[in-house]
């Protein structure tokens, strides 16, 4: 047997007001059970909780952390971040940030506990000209747009089919949240295969219907089938999350990291919502920035900066300038014209990292 880091302890002097700062501070819930005056706090943090423990002993002023935390905004640049946790009462300690995104800023809690602020990993590569990574909350991002979008036509037939699939609406919803728990489970093993996928009971419902681990009750309604999209969807995030990026596992088209797991599930979950939003009349169309990070990874030989066209456009949502990647994401994937481009009859994206090509 092996131990995890449950907790990061940290010794406070008002636990629920420290909890408090820093439940805000990473968008993390305290616990309910916390009320002022308690002498705990706990704030569940992505990877290992943070505990404040109430002790009699005030901080020794002058003295320097022994340990920190370091932080990485996901959804903004590190200097708003600053300015954000600046505004939530923390102070500025020693500012080492370099303009080319290099360095960090130190900040102290209110009760002067010291950590810093990095610049996110999106960031980074934009100042360094990098491949901007697929992160965890990527994942979240696209189930979260997909479900959202979905719902508004929950009371339409989705009986009929997807798009141009031989499957219906439901029967696809269905496929894109297995497909979402397959990518899930194959990271979950201790020792993920390398040569085989792990051996669920794959079949379909009925001849010609797509063969999943994970059904929907029929009983739940549309509502129902859209909770199973999005509560598989959170599995891949979590696991992609906790995952070591050295971590490998098998899959068809190469064995692929975290990373490259979480962008297949981006993909899946793009397209098959691209599938049955023209399946039930509504538009959808993803965020161009999602979708380049999406083919800079999987697709790293696709056309850059290639104008949106006029092309097979039904039911992606719009075209023109705000829909230049997820146009050519959908060239990519055998999906729209481009112009200038030969139609894709035959194609595969390339799960492995990048740097074992």
């Amino acid at each position: 047997m092996t131990s995890h880091v449950r907790h990061v302890t940290i010794d406070c002097t008002d636990a629920y007001r420290l909890g408090t700062f820093w439940a805000e501070a990473l968008n993390a819930p305290r616990s309910d059970d916390d009320r002022p005056g308690d002498p705990e706090a706990l704030v569940e943090s992505p990877g290992a909780a943070l505990l404040f423990v109430a002790v009699p002993d005030p901080r020794t002023k002058g003295l320097k952390n022994r340990l920190h935390l370091d932080l990485q905004p996901q959804d903004r640049t590190r200097d708003e971040e600053v300015e954000r946790l600046l505004a939530l009462g923390a102070t500025l300690v020693g500012d080492h940030r370099r303009p080319d995104g290099r360095g960090w800023a130190t900040l102290a809690d209110p009760e002067g506990n010291e950590f810093c602020v990095e610049c996110g990993a999106a960031e980074r590569a934009a100042l360094t000209g990098s491949r901007p990574p697929v992160t965890p909350d990527d994942v979240a991002t696209a189930v979260r747009l997909a479900v959202d979008t979905l719902a508004e036509a929950a009371a339409a037939d989705w009986t009929v089919p997807a798009g141009t699939l031989a499957w219906s609406c439901w029967e696809t919803a269905e496929h894109l949240g297995d497909d979402l728990f397959a990518y899930a489970a194959q990271l979950g093993p201790r020792r993920p295969p390398l040569d085989h996928d792990v051996p669920f009971r794959w079949a379909p419902a009925r001849e010609g219907g797509p063969s999943n681990a994970v059904f929907a009750d029929p009983a739940a309604g549309v509502a129902g089938l859209l909770r199973t999209v999005e509560a598989n969807g959170a599995l891949l995030t979590a696991m992609v999350r906790t995952a070591s990026p050295g971590v490998r596992a098998h899959h068809s088209f190469g064995v692929a990291d975290p990373e490259g797991f979480a962008t297949m599930g981006i993909v899946e979950t793009l397209l098959h919502t691209d599938d049955i939003a023209q399946g039930l009349g509504i538009g959808w169309t993803p965020p161009d920035a999602l979708c380049d990070r999406v083919l800079a990874r999987l697709f790293p030989d696709a056309p850059k900066g290639e104008a949106g066209g006029h092309g097979d456009e039904a039911g992606s949502g719009g075209t023109g300038a705000a829909s230049v990647r997820w146009t050519v994401l959908r060239w990519a994937t055998g999906r729209a014209d481009l112009p200038g481009r030969p139609r894709v009859t035959s194609w595969r994206w390339h799960s492995a990292p990048l740097d074992s090509a």
